[in-house]
């Protein structure tokens, strides 16, 4: 593939792109939930779990608060949940609590990531370009199996996504130049500020992140430099 022949590290969303974060959240958190008495869906708590994201790291970004990593969000978010639907403060014991909120470190690989990943990183070094923090990143990538030469990303730069921080030191971090490092993302708006900031840009559809119903990013929204259905087919296309 052309447009990648100069590249020398693949930098990867993670969330959603190489793992399920949604279907893996809600296993981990139905035990909880059952001994709760919450009665919500599991996939629906993981969606509204999700859904806290992006506006907690906005407060970051805007500077309305320092950074802080990824658990800590997550556990805020958490109980900001607990709270929403009724469960007082003390009904779970904090290490519990603690223990809860390191779902996110335990998520299934999509069933084609980790043959994916393995077969690219016999051609180009490999790592998440991610919002998620590097002990997190570390034991994911235990927990499933996911071959990183290095992590980079947000706790790095210190700051989140799409903030062009995050993809220039991480670039700098591998010792390369911009124009030498793909973003590898299911989602446009990664692949959006990544190319702003001189990156080669892989769309990996993943049609079911947030369900049957997902409604974005089932296509591509410009002309990315590679578009691929799976980690495999990247593979493929790319030669490795």
């Amino acid at each position: 593939m052309s447009a990648l022949n100069e590249v020398g590290f693949l930098g990867f969303d993670v969330f959603g792109t190489v793992v399920d974060w949604r279907t893996s959240v809600a296993r981990e958190s139905a035990p909880y939930l059952q001994q709760l008495g919450v009665q919500i869906d599991p996939l629906a708590f993981a969606d509204e779990w999700r859904s806290l994201y992006q506006p907690s790291m906005q407060r970051v970004r805007s500077g309305e608060r320092a950074f802080v990593t990824l658990d800590i969000l997550n556990r805020e978010n958490l109980e900001a949940l607990m709270a929403r639907h009724g469960v007082e403060a003390g009904r779970l014991d904090p290490a519990d609590i603690a223990a809860w909120s390191t779902a996110w470190q335990k998520l299934d690989p999509w069933p084609d990531s980790v043959e994916g990943l393995t077969r690219l990183k016999r051609r180009f070094a490999i790592g998440p370009i991610s919002n998620g923090h590097i002990a997190g990143m570390m034991n994911l990538a235990r927990y499933g199996g996911l071959p990183w030469d290095v992590i980079t990303g947000a706790e790095l730069a210190r700051a989140y996504k799409p903030q062009p921080e995050v993809y220039f030191r991480s670039a700098e971090a591998v010792g390369l130049p911009p124009n030498r490092v793909a973003m590898v993302a299911a989602h446009n708006s990664d692949l959006v500020a990544a190319r702003a900031c001189g990156f080669r840009t892989v769309f990996v559809r993943r049609p079911v992140e947030h369900g049957a119903g997902q409604t974005i990013d089932l296509q591509p929204e410009q002309d990315w430099d590679v578009v691929a259905e799976s980690l495999t087919e990247l593979a493929a296309l790319l030669n490795c």
